[in-house]
């Protein structure tokens, strides 16, 4: 019976350990994505992007000085995929990068840019 519990322990430490990477690389992503807008118009206001978490997604969303709002993309809490946005509350169906994959995420904060344009296929 306790080895079933240590069990139980152990996968829920590695599930909280995937979950708070997948958020750690989502802040990350925002990061890359405000120095990006920030390298390319000096002179401008700066948009801003922030994480909404949900059941399922964090949501990268961006807004910019006069309070405008858009999503970039959608992150999997627990998968750390990244989807280009369909629409304000739901993903697009392909997955784009892989958060947790070393070579998919480096690729995602080289080629992150703040209009998104590398969120399509």
């Amino acid at each position: 019976m306790t080895t079933e519990f240590a069990d139980f322990v152990a996968t829920q430490d590695a599930k909280n350990t995937i979950q708070l990477n997948v958020r750690k690389y989502t802040l990350m992503l925002c990061d890359a994505l405000e120095l990006d807008f920030k390298s390319r118009y000096p002179n401008s206001d700066p948009y801003k992007f922030s994480i909404e978490s949900g059941r399922k997604y964090h949501k990268i969303v961006m807004e910019t000085e006069s309070q405008s709002r858009s999503v970039h993309a959608f992150v999997d809490q627990k998968t750390g995929e990244v989807y280009k946005p369909a629409s304000f509350k739901a993903p697009a169906k392909h997955v784009r990068f892989n958060l947790l994959e070393i070579n998919s995420r480096e690729e995602c904060f080289e080629r992150a840019d703040w209009a998104g344009g590398y969120l399509y296929m």
